[in-house]
């Protein structure tokens, strides 16, 4: 028989078992509503209510511009020529726009700026040879064009008239004539002018050895305006009448020592081109190197008219004009009207001298090379 007691501690045993119960249930309820809660507030999982937005395409990318051509592109693009060189300018105050030049040939006709209170230094390969004026460093129509990619930079430099005036250069113009193989030269009259060709040969690695630097006539003419400097360790190379001994033993010793150097033709008696890539032809006249009425040489005989149109004549094969050398160096103020009418603005006489400042630049004196004159003595007379 179950006593009153035993039947108290069944119920509160069911009792408890009914809150453990209740209260394990009341925990599940409570995590399941935070997972479902959970799930319906995560963006990731999608309820039948909310459906992803779609996205919007992008824009297309906009097609980048090309590149703008640089002035020296744009001037390469009107050639086909491989070795053609676009030659740009830089330097303080210059404005110039690049030109084409051909790789391998000489610079042509490199542009000399002028400004009011300075004077133009020349070109140079590097700014910092610019800055020095360095003689090695400075490019002009004696040096042949070498490009990186169809382009190169030149700068230029300036100075003050004062330094250039301290400067005091005075360019020496040498006189060639004929050439021989023979040691102890040739017979005749004409004796002095038949230098051994080993002596040139030895006087031009003179020249190319000490570094001088070889000026064109433009920049001659430029110089004696006073407008470009030119260092006093300059020289100008010249043969007169384009003989077959110099066309044969002397043009190929300065081609191969890459030396500058005019020649005067008489056009009259020659009308094929330059020997070589060194060497520039310019006048001797066409057929005014030989005596006229007086005895003396057609360039003072005739009148500026008749001088004139024979250097025209010249001019036309030769394709330049620039400089006149005077035959057996006669000349007077009727043959230099004669040049100015034909457009030339440089004759040469045979008067010993050297170029400077202001010199008269149709009466440009010269240093006579004769037969027998070492290296010393052109050092004497060069420097």
């Amino acid at each position: 028989m179950t006593t009153r007691a035993q039947r108290r501690r069944r119920m509160s045993r069911r009792a408890r078992l009914r809150r453990t119960i209740t209260a394990l249930v009341a925990v599940a309820l409570l995590v399941g509503g935070v997972t479902a809660f959970a799930v319906l507030r995560d963006p990731a999982t999608p309820s039948a209510e909310t459906k992803p937005t779609a996205t919007a395409p992008s824009p297309p990318a906009p097609t980048p511009l090309p590149t703008p051509l640089t002035p020296a592109q744009k001037l390469l693009g009107t050639t086909s020529d491989p070795t053609a060189c676009a030659v740009s300018f830089a330097g303080d105050g210059l404005a110039l726009d690049p030109q084409l030049e051909t790789q391998d040939l000489r610079y042509d006709r490199l542009p000399i700026p002028q400004t009011d209170g300075r004077v133009f230094a020349g070109w140079y390969s590097t700014a910092a040879d610019a800055a020095a004026l360095s003689i090695p460093g400075r490019v002009n129509g004696a040096d042949l064009v070498s490009c990186t990619g169809r382009q190169k930079t030149l700068f230029g430099a300036w100075t003050t008239p004062e330094a250039n005036a301290a400067e005091d250069a005075g360019i020496p113009i040498l006189m060639y004539h004929q050439f021989t193989r023979r040691p102890e030269g040739e017979d005749g009259w004409l004796r002095a002018n038949y230098i051994h060709v080993g002596d040139f040969d030895a006087q031009m690695a003179y020249i190319q050895e000490s570094g001088f630097y070889l000026p064109t006539w433009d920049e001659l003419s430029a110089f004696i305006d006073g407008t470009l400097f030119l260092p006093a360790h300059s020289v100008v190379i010249t043969d007169d009448d384009a003989d077959s001994s110099w066309l044969e033993l002397a043009a190929p010793i300065v081609d191969g020592r890459h030396l500058l150097t005019t020649s005067f033709v008489i056009t009259s008696a020659r009308t094929e081109g330059p020997p070589n890539r060194f060497v520039l032809q310019r006048s001797h006249t066409h057929d005014m190197h030989r005596a006229g009425a007086s005895g003396k040489g057609r360039m003072v005989d005739e009148d500026a008219a008749t001088i004139a149109a024979d250097l025209e004549q010249s001019a036309v094969i030769l394709g330049a004009k620039e400089v006149v050398a005077y035959p057996f160096g006669h000349y007077d103020e009727t043959t230099k009207e004669g040049l100015r009418q034909a457009g030339f603005e440089l004759g040469r006489t045979v008067e010993h001298g050297y170029v400077h400042v202001g010199t008269d630049k149709l009466a440009l004196p010269v240093i006579r090379m004769n037969y027998g004159m070492t290296v010393e003595d052109l050092r004497d007379a060069i420097g």
